[in-house]
């Protein structure tokens, strides 16, 4: 059958995903005074992705589509910024930095493509 008829089904989503269950993983090994530091800001940070991608697919317009879509790339950046800092201050390895970066930089592939397509259907429809 096939065909998009869930956020699930998002491509960006299901990367996505996979990104924040590799952060949450990542974040059990830091010290337990940053649970609520700088664990839980990427946490928040990852969840954030694939929540603003899900409501963005829940949106009438694509215009309201295209705004969660790029409040989910914002929120990559921010954790993207978080996983260099984690690194730096040696919460994690540079092996699982590089692995991160790497699911990261999928992910915002993905979204990218699903925002240009998004905009170009809301120009499309603005233009008719």
């Amino acid at each position: 059958m096939g065909g998009i008829v869930k956020f699930t089904d998002l491509q960006a989503w299901q990367v996505s995903h996979r990104l924040v269950m590799g952060v949450y993983d990542l974040t059990r090994k830091f010290p337990k005074e940053e649970l609520f530091g700088l664990a839980g800001q990427m946490r928040r940070s990852a969840v954030s992705i694939t929540s603003n991608i899900a409501e963005g697919f829940g949106r009438r317009t694509y215009k309201d589509k295209a705004h969660f879509y790029y409040q989910a790339r914002g929120s990559m950046s921010e954790l993207e910024n978080q996983l260099i800092l984690s690194r730096d201050i040696s919460y994690i390895s540079e092996k699982d930095y590089n692995e991160a970066s790497d699911r990261i930089s999928s992910a915002h592939r993905l979204l990218q493509g699903l925002i240009t397509k998004t905009n170009s259907l809301s120009n499309l429809i603005s233009n008719l």
